[in-house]
């Protein structure tokens, strides 16, 4: 700071710079880092400002600056303007004679040139500085705004009065000599060029990696004597024969031939099973066949629905796994109820014995349930024999169609065909002695059981890539339909062609996969259809010619998922306009419809019935519903 007896002789500033304020100091800071010397050749700094260059003192504060007479202060301001005009001209013309030679001398030589012309620089000023304070007279500054100076490098922006250049550069100057001797001593440009001789010279490594060899005396490691099939001795042992392995199948096929009719949940000598079999073989002889079959009216159907209900007693589980198809055998004394298992499983539930045996208390509940094996993969189809009713044929994926026969309790087999899986099956004749077989692969056969041997008749390629279910007409046997992915086709069997036949009529009105097509059972004159997209369709069929007329579509969620069995439509056998179908809706129920659309009824069943039946079946005289779930249990509804 100056001296009092100094500042009272200054003179006030006109101006201040920019961006200082009066009286004020930054703080001093650390010193700033070196710049590199390569930068500040290739980007050298400005010109002093002006201030500088004229010798402007720092501002001072105003405490320390004393109060002027008007006469001294124009004495002062004379006096300034004199020597700032002759300070001002003569350090320009020495910067420009000093610094602009010799920073482009620096720029231009090595490290060592900038060296000596910073000293040079030093000496120059060092002569200016004598010369300027003989012939100019200046106020001399105080030793400790001096030191001030140099302590703070970013507020002090005057020059040194006593030297040329100012405190700025000076310490620029020798950063750049400091810079240059740091990077002449790494010797840069020596390890670039070494750098560059060694890329020349390397070569690129080879693709492939070469294996050592290997040392033929040498002792290699040890490896177990069995796994190189040699003896302690050092001798080879003889090669062992490679056995084909075997890949256990899932399901096996179960052996031609007929198979005893043996139940898994009972034993051989059972004389409980052996009564069973007598008296369905003896019910089946006696059981009169209803010619004369004439529809109610629905005020009356509807009436006997009402009185269909469903208890405890007749819910049962019968098979071991989902069912597939459902059987009502046509008795009008007594109820059998069959089922299909996707296990390969027949069930059999004699109904009135099984109510009859749990009224005992030292009776088990699975008196009165048969459960045989005669395939080994899902049973789809299964259907009492209409000409003798102790007969029940079931048909499997595994390419089986066997006969249970109830009175020699056997089930024999009729048809084989290991290459091919079957889908379906109807009766061609009234007899039963004739069937069409439908094939999951799109084919048809026909199967003649009178002929000796399990093999078809006839095969016939269809337009179908998938067949998934195969009906007879009742009334024109000729005909049958079958359900493919989205086509449902009409076929006459008497000009069927083993190289490929085309359909009589097809339907095209389905958008998603078929799950089934069936005539109406008295007169044929209506198809109903289940398909994917949630809806059931019903067709005219009185005259088969090239086109079926659609006469209505019934609205129903048909989306069971994976888990559960496909819903497939069915006709009531004693009303044939009337269709039965399984329900997704809560609480669950089974639904009847009208040809017309309308609902008829719907069988609730409370607690007894808390599952999805899928697959249900309706006795052809009696008023008895039965409804198979995915678990294997049966629910019946009777009056």
């Amino acid at each position: 700071m100056y001296r009092d007896h100094r500042n009272a002789r200054m003179p006030r500033p006109l101006h201040r710079p920019a961006g200082v304020r009066a009286g004020l100091r930054c703080p001093p800071g650390p010193a700033p880092a070196p710049v590199p010397a390569q930068l500040l050749l290739l980007y050298p700094l400005p010109a002093p400002p002006a201030d500088i260059l004229a010798g402007r003192r720092p501002l001072l504060s105003r405490e320390k600056m004393g109060s002027r007479s008007a006469s001294e202060e124009k004495a002062g301001s004379r006096q300034r303007l004199q020597v700032k005009k002759c300070k001002k001209t003569e350090i320009r013309k020495t910067c420009r004679r000093i610094l602009t030679p010799k920073m482009e001398a620096t720029s231009s030589k090595t490290e060592s040139t900038l060296q000596k012309a910073s000293l040079d620089v030093c000496t120059e000023s060092n002569k200016r500085q004598h010369k300027s304070t003989s012939d100019t007279v200046i106020p001399s500054v105080d030793m400790e705004s001096i030191q001030n100076l140099d302590s703070d490098e970013d507020t002090t922006l005057g020059l040194d009065e006593f030297s040329g250049l100012s405190p700025y550069e000076r310490k620029r100057l020798k950063n750049i000599s400091e810079n240059a001797n740091f990077f002449a001593s790494l010797q840069l440009s020596a390890s670039a060029a070494r750098l560059r001789e060694m890329i020349k010279k390397r070569q690129p490594p080879e693709s492939k990696r070469k294996m050592p060899k290997k040392r033929e005396n040498g002792t290699g490691c040890r490896r177990s004597m069995r796994l190189l099939k040699v003896d302690p001795s050092g001798v080879s042992l003889p090669a062992t024969p490679t056995q084909p392995t075997l890949i256990a199948d899932e399901n096996p096929l179960l052996p031609p031939g007929p198979l005893e009719m043996t139940p898994e949940n009972r034993d051989d000598d059972n004389d409980l099973f052996k009564g069973f079999l007598q008296t369905w073989a003896e019910v089946s002889k006696t059981s009169i066949k209803n010619t004369e079959k004439e529809l109610s009216s629905i005020k009356n159907y509807k009436a006997n629905l009402n009185g269909m209900v469903i208890n405890e007693d007749t819910v049962h589980k019968v098979t071991k796994g989902p069912i597939l198809s459902v059987a009502l055998h046509p008795s009008e004394i007594r109820t059998l109820v069959a089922a299909g298992a996707k296990s390969g499983q027949v069930g059999l539930w004699d109904l009135q014995l099984h109510i009859s045996l749990l009224k005992q208390t030292h009776q088990s509940e699975e008196d009165g349930i048969y459960v045989f094996q005669p395939h080994s993969q899902p049973v789809s189809c299964l259907y009492f024999s209409p000409a003798n009713p102790a007969h029940i044929l079931s048909l499997s994926y595994d390419g089986t169609l066997r006969c249970g026969d109830f009175s020699r309790a056997i089930f024999e087999e009729v048809c084989r065909d290991e290459r091919s899986s079957f889908s379906s099956f109807d009766f061609l004749g009234e007899d039963a002695s004739t069937l069409v077989v439908g094939h999951w692969n799109g084919n048809i056969s026909l199967v003649d059981r009178r002929t000796p041997g399990t093999s078809y008749e006839k095969l016939i390629n269809s337009s179908l890539r998938k067949i998934r279910t195969v009906h007879v007409h009742p009334v024109h046997r000729q005909y049958f339909i079958t359900a493919g992915l989205r086509d449902t086709h009409i076929y006459d069997a008497r000009h069927l062609n083993p190289r490929g036949s085309q359909p009589l009529i097809s339907l095209t009105e389905h958008t998603k996969s078929i799950a089934s097509a069936y005539f109406s059972p008295l007169t044929g004159n209506r198809v109903v259809t289940t398909c994917a997209d949630c809806k059931l369709r019903i067709f005219d069929s009185s005259c088969i010619s090239s086109q079926i007329p659609l006469l209505t579509t019934i609205r129903h969620n048909t989306i069971t998922g994976r888990w559960l069995t496909r819903f497939q439509a069915v006709w009531d056998p004693k009303q044939e306009d009337c269709v039965i179908v399984g329900s997704m809706a809560h609480p669950r129920r089974v639904e009847i419809f009208h040809e017309t659309g309308k609902q008829v009824h719907s069988f609730f069943g409370g607690e007894c019935l808390v599952s999805v039946c899928s697959i249900n079946a309706m006795h052809p005289t009696r008023y008895i519903l039965a409804g198979g779930n995915s678990s294997g249990k049966i629910h019946v509804f009777m009056n």
